[in-house]
């Protein structure tokens, strides 16, 4: 037996081949989009891939299940709580999927989500290892309040939070101490709020050392799951819809993807130049957003842009191009790209703020702090600041008064960046726009 996970760094993203020695076979467990590592994985054993198991509808990326359907002919399996519209075997409590000497047995875990399955690997009729899926993380549990509006079955989030308190102790703290826990995110995941750097752990660990199955009541638990949870990006509900029905083909989606130049740009359609912000700052289109590329775009590119909204796509070379369009495929976003356009200029320029002044004279500046209200509550670098976390800049732009120059800053620079071109953009010539960038590690 061989229990291969693949990581997904930018969504904090854990995905698992289970292979089986005694059959050649290998089953998935919640697959990214691109099949590639899955089919080089399996091609290394010379193997076959006998299933592909969903332990729920993902809100933060899209899965390739339907695909490993459609092209190579695997059965996918899921609760049938999910209500997928794409062809499916049903997997749910009692249920057991068997290659060679390993079964595979259904735990329905609600909690996350009410259609969330964890999967109990046994060998050789011992429990070995159990898929957790968003149920149970390393340190944490998941989240509840990403389904009161989207899926087959909603719910609210206290109900969820209620479920997520029994089906941690009934159902996975009740397994052996030595089963390995393999979760379907790790640290920097939004589907949670503090999971441990760990790529794995135990279940004995877990008992030990995470805060969610320690014993309190359930309306405790309930009060401290929902608290201070993260911000739900635009494209989360979007996700869940499409892995409900599959997304379509990879390759056949990036190559719908049209090509095009700055002279067939139609006005009011969003522009995103991942540029890096030096580039940008030199010259970009005018209404241009400068989401760099980085370790969180996706995310930054679903909570910024909404679903269903078109877009430009620009960056500066061809290869890099290639690669942002692929980073926007694995949240289905490829589907909203009017145009991807390779620039390297532009006639709009960022000005360069004086720091020197700035730090003697904070007052004469509108401060627009971005980052997050746990964010601001933990430290507030400049208290007079307005905090509008980038999420939701674009909808609350008149949040900004307009008789001083406006200073946008974030933790580090990266979200100054696509936050003050957003600002520039929406109040025009009215006052100078300044991006912090990194020098606010020097306040």
């Amino acid at each position: 037996m061989d229990i291969r996970q693949f990581e997904d760094k930018g969504l904090a993203h854990y995905s698992y081949a289970i292979y089986s020695k005694a059959t050649n076979q290998v089953v998935l467990v919640d697959p990214s989009r691109d099949l590639t590592p899955y089919l080089e994985f399996t091609h290394s054993k010379n193997a076959a891939i006998a299933g592909v198991i969903i332990t729920h509808p993902h809100a933060d990326f899209v899965s390739g299940h339907l695909e490993l359907h459609k092209k190579h002919g695997v059965a996918v399996y899921c609760s049938r709580l999910v209500g997928a519209s794409f062809p499916y075997t049903g997997f749910d409590e009692g249920e057991e999927i068997v290659i060679g000497d390993i079964v595979l047995k259904a735990l329905n875990t609600p909690g996350h989500s009410p259609d969330s399955i964890s999967v109990v690997l046994v060998h050789r009729g011992h429990d070995a290892a159990v898929f957790t899926g968003d149920t149970l993380f390393i340190g944490d549990c998941g989240r509840p309040d990403l389904r009161e509006g989207a899926g087959n079955i909603t719910a609210a989030k206290e109900e969820l939070a209620r479920q997520m308190y029994y089906s941690l102790r009934e159902k996975l703290m009740v397994l052996p101490d030595d089963v390995l826990v393999f979760p379907a995110h790790g640290a920097g995941t939004l589907c949670g709020k503090s999971l441990s750097d760990a790529h794995s752990s135990t279940i004995g660990a877990e008992r030990v050392s995470n805060w969610s199955v320690q014993p309190m009541t359930p309306e405790t638990f309930i009060e401290k799951l929902l608290a201070d949870q993260p911000f739900v990006p635009k494209y989360f509900p979007f996700d869940v819809a499409l892995n409900r029905i599959g997304a379509p083909n990879l390759a056949e989606a990036l190559a719908g993807v049209k090509r095009g130049n700055t002279g067939e740009l139609e006005e009011g359609v969003t522009i995103i130049d991942t540029r890096p912000q030096e580039v940008f700052k030199q010259g970009h289109l005018p209404h241009a957003i400068n989401l760099q590329d980085g370790s969180k775009f996706e995310t930054w590119l679903g909570s910024i842009v909404s679903p269903e909204e078109p877009f430009y796509l620009i960056s500066g070379n061809d290869i890099h191009l290639k690669h942002v369009i692929g980073k926007a495929s694995k949240i289905g976003y490829e589907a909203f790209i009017e145009a991807a356009i390779v620039l390297n200029d532009g006639d709009v320029l960022m000005p360069r703020m004086s720091i020197d002044d700035f730090r003697k004279h904070p007052e004469n500046y509108t401060i627009v702090d971005v980052r997050m209200p746990s964010e601001v509550a933990g430290r507030k670098i400049f208290p007079n600041a307005i905090n509008i976390p980038l999420d939701q800049l674009r909808e609350r732009i008149n949040d900004i008064p307009l008789d001083k120059p406006v200073v946008v800053h974030c933790a580090g620079g990266y979200r100054s960046a696509a936050a003050s071109s957003i600002v520039a953009d929406k109040i025009g010539n009215s006052v100078p726009v300044y991006d912090l960038s990194e020098a606010v590690n020097t306040f």
